[in-house]
């Protein structure tokens, strides 16, 4: 954070810096920032943290306040689309002092929930990257035990240990155009941007403006045949696997046998009930980006 406060204040002629102390709390700085008039909401940290502030902003309903990311967190995915590298804070922050805006899509789950940070606060939550089910939960589960790695190296490890141990989701997936999936699954993901895991191109195809989101679904396999797919996975290459189907659409109803626990952006969260809708907002939010 020091660095990032140095780079500011020579950057930028007028900067306010706030700080949290709890988990969540950028939820609260952004929507009092939101409130004050505030144009550019600069949110430190990773895709987590970005999540909550950029939820605050679209709740605003403004749409002339712009958020800015500058990565430091452990997940940078969401970053990964405008091609930002947390080795390298001086160019996030070049970027912010351009001015150089971008509309982009935001996704977001009508359906209440509640992060584990905060189990009694039951809301629909926007979100910028991806929601994830299943085999997702259960690598953030092991990654949570970890105490010496981080960032990708620790979500590869644990994955690879969750390959052989996890048994499988059963979901069902209803896209808005009358598709409808309903099978066990390794893993479900719904996507805005491309990358999930420390760089896994999930959905290799997701551009944040395209105006909609990308549900990829990923039939359970035994061990051997889940490997496989994780090998492909990490340069975009499961698509061409027949385990493997991507739907691309406005809007997604996800329905479980039981609440579901998933994550949203790094946070994991609990389902009110046994069915998810989650729909594309397209344009819903400027980003501080770099020129294309």
């Amino acid at each position: 954070m020091a660095t990032y406060r140095a780079l500011l204040t020579e950057a930028l002629d007028d900067v306010t810096f706030g700080a949290t102390t709890r988990p969540g709390e950028e939820r609260d700085l952004a929507e009092r920032a939101a409130e004050e008039g505030y144009d550019v909401v600069v949110a430190v940290g990773g895709d987590g943290t970005w999540s909550n502030v950029a939820d605050r902003l679209v709740a605003s309903a403004r749409s002339d306040v712009v958020l800015g990311i500058l990565p430091s967190g452990t997940g940078n995915d969401f970053g990964r689309n405008f091609g930002y590298d947390p080795r390298n804070p001086a160019e996030a922050v070049q970027v912010l002092a351009s001015g150089h805006t971008r509309a982009i899509d935001v996704g977001r789950v009508d359906t209440d929930s509640a992060s584990e940070h905060e189990p009694d606060r039951w809301e629909p939550r926007h979100f910028l990257n991806l929601v994830g089910f299943g085999f997702d939960i259960a690598v953030i589960d092991a990654a949570a035990g970890a105490r010496f790695l981080r960032g990708e190296l620790l979500y590869k490890l644990t994955a690879l240990q969750q390959l052989f141990r996890f048994g499988g989701i059963h979901a069902g997936v209803a896209a808005g155009d009358g598709r409808v999936r309903e099978l066990r699954q390794l893993m479900l993901t719904v996507s805005n941007g491309r990358f999930f895991g420390g760089g896994f191109p999930i959905a290799p195809h997701a551009e944040l403006d395209d105006g909609e989101l990308h549900a990829c679904l990923i039939g359970d396999a035994p061990p051997l045949t889940r490997l496989n797919l994780f090998r492909l996975a990490e340069k975009g290459r499961h698509v061409s696997s027949e385990r493997v189907e991507i739907l691309d659409d406005r809007s997604f109803r996800l329905t479980f046998r039981e609440p579901v626990r998933f994550e949203m952006d790094g946070d994991v969260r609990m389902s009110a009930g046994t069915e998810i809708e989650v729909r594309c907002l397209p344009g819903a939010l400027q980003v501080a980006a770099p020129k294309a």
